[in-house]
């Protein structure tokens, strides 16, 4: 794949994840989150399962900016590079298990039984919507920080494909995600808590946004540098 087409097609993974990581989260997850006995009522289950499949097209997106970034970044270093992949991939594992557990949650309610008990239902659903709350706490919630701050910001510093000074906003916001994700853990850190934490603060939703618009310049910049004749 030459240059051209690895900026093109990352370029459009990269707008694929902004479309599809935000709205499951400010909207179409909010009435199972939000509702502890969401599984007892009529529920606005297409609604839920619309977010999930998002979400799924986000799996696809992340990871492909991961492995269609792999060519240029191994130049760099290879080991990092293949790290960066994994990160990535571990993050979409826990996406995955989030998705996971709100479809169990939709799946409870509609087979639920007449003669069901409704405490242990209730009970039943609230656990899986903290595991699901927990599963974006650990994987965008930290793993962004080791794959997207850490590993690609130091790897865009060292091979100056990007200026260093946009570089550096990974290397920095990297380390102040992951200790966010700790503090969170240990409960230094009050916890929102998956969709609630992005409807209640305006200013995570703009991170996310403001991130991916770092990632459209920072491969803009990368399709220049491999175009140059002196890059290698």
């Amino acid at each position: 794949m030459n240059p051209q087409t690895i900026a093109r097609v990352t370029g459009i993974l990269f707008l694929i994840t902004f479309a599809t990581s935000i709205p499951p989260f400010v909207y179409h997850y909010v009435p199972v989150v939000d509702d502890p006995r969401y599984i007892l009522g009529g529920g606005a289950d297409n609604r839920v399962l619309t977010g999930a499949f998002l979400e799924l097209i986000l799996i696809i997106a992340n990871i492909g900016t991961a492995v269609v970034l792999f060519p240029i970044l191994k130049r760099q270093n290879e080991i990092l590079a293949l790290g960066y992949v994994t990160a990535r991939v571990i993050e979409c594992v826990f996406i995955a298990v989030g998705i996971l557990s709100l479809l169990t949650v939709v799946t409870l309610r509609q087979e639920a039984t007449a003669g069901a008990d409704a405490g242990s239902l209730v009970t039943a659903g609230k656990s899986l919507v903290a595991l699901h709350d927990w599963t974006f706490r650990l994987g965008p919630g930290f793993f962004v920080g080791v794959g997207n701050g850490l590993i690609l910001g130091y790897l865009m510093y060292t091979s100056r494909l990007v200026p260093r000074g946009m570089a550096l906003l990974g290397l920095i916001g990297g380390p102040l995600i992951i200790a966010s994700g700790v503090g969170v853990l240990f409960g230094v850190i009050e916890a929102g808590g998956g969709v609630a934490a992005h409807r209640d603060h305006p200013g995570v939703p703009l991170g996310v946004v403001a991130r991916h618009l770092a990632h459209r310049e920072r491969i803009q910049s990368i399709c220049d540098r491999s175009l140059s004749p002196n890059y290698s």
